[in-house]
């Protein structure tokens, strides 16, 4: 699964990079996150066709979502805490995934994510202590992690109540393969900058080809600090190697 990742990018940068055309998050610039964490508010990149224009070219959009898909069937949002991930294999049948994953699919910016793994040895009393391994892409670039989004109303509030409406997502996960394998069996689904518009798209209402195992990722991992299990630490000391007693980066396993 994919439970924690961090996205520190300048929102500027994301708008560029995406080619963005409509900054629908103007009023709410979020901090950069070393820690994200469920049900915290994130960027989201997505594609909608303007309700003034229902037959119109649908307009990339960036938009600030809460992480934690909540169906629009649910009775109240507490379930989204539970629904952060939707699995590959499955996201076309599940009742909570599947029509938005063939009508509101999105981009997930991220510098990258976090795993934990058992090493060898045991920890304090016997007790397996887990290692956090920090995977991003090698060269330094932005992860554009698969996902989805949806509307959820809230019945108790006046159609002119701001917060009538929240607007959730998950990260679909896939398989791992490579080193992000080793730490962990579950990656986050990426989406290749030249595939970004037709995942995007609305009117692609079948975009299966895109579920299939991971290839080759071309991700870098290493252990950082057990600071991040923390949900209150965050900073960019968060996503720094791991340095052992003599001062060198620690590899991977």
């Amino acid at each position: 699964m994919c439970g924690r990742y961090a996205s520190a990018r300048d929102k500027q940068e994301l708008l560029e990079e995406f080619q963005v055309e409509v900054d629908e998050a103007a009023e709410e610039e979020l901090r950069p996150d070393y820690n994200v964490a469920p049900t915290k508010p994130v960027y989201a990149v997505l594609s909608r066709v303007p309700k003034s224009s229902p037959q119109g070219r649908a307009i990339r959009q960036l938009r600030v979502l809460r992480w934690g898909l909540v169906p629009a069937w649910a009775k109240d949002p507490s379930i989204g805490s539970r629904m952060i991930n939707a699995r590959v294999e499955t996201v076309t049948e599940k009742p909570s995934f599947r029509k938005a994953f063939a009508e509101r699919r999105c981009l997930l910016p991220a510098d990258g994510y976090f795993e934990w793994a058992v090493p060898d040895e045991d920890g304090t009393a016997g007790k397996p202590k887990k290692q956090p391994y920090f995977i991003q892409p090698a060269d330094g670039g932005i992860m554009a992690m698969a996902g989805l989004y949806e509307f959820w109303r809230d019945r108790g509030r006046p159609d002119d109540d701001p917060l009538a409406w929240l607007v959730t997502c998950a990260i679909i996960t896939t398989s791992a393969l490579d080193e992000a394998g080793q730490v962990h069996d579950r990656m986050p689904m990426l989406i290749e900058r030249d595939r970004w518009s037709e995942w995007l798209d609305p009117g692609v209402p079948d975009a299966q080809g895109f579920l299939v195992p991971a290839g080759s990722t071309g991700l870098k991992v290493y252990p950082v600090s057990t600071a991040v299990n923390s949900v209150r630490n965050n900073g960019p000391e968060l996503i720094e190697p791991l340095r052992d007693e003599e001062g060198d980066g620690q590899a991977l396993f």
